[in-house]
């Protein structure tokens, strides 16, 4: 079965995510940024989600982790959690 690895950050609003997004994209540390303003208690991590399996998070999530190119920047990604950005860090 596929599996990846990912971090991301969770935020409230859209206008948040794409600000912190534009800081990752000008050379702010995606973990520093993560542990500093995510809402998920992956911030403790710098975002770090670990290796999962395609179902094991919301289908948003899945469509891009097992999709994008790695090591780039994905979102905003809305859920019903609030606006994510996603990094993928591995896949196989």
């Amino acid at each position: 079965m596929a599996q990846a690895s990912a971090r991301h950050l969770l935020v409230d609003t859209e206008e948040q995510c794409l600000a912190l997004k534009a800081q990752i994209e000008a050379g702010a540390d995606f973990a520093d940024i993560a542990k500093e303003h995510s809402n998920c208690p992956s911030k403790a991590q710098g975002g770090d989600l670990g290796s999962f399996g395609p179902g094991q998070m919301v289908p948003e999530f899945d469509k891009v982790v097992f999709s994008a190119d790695l090591n780039t920047v994905q979102g905003p990604v809305k859920t019903q959690f609030g606006y994510h950005l996603l990094e993928v860090t591995a896949r196989d």
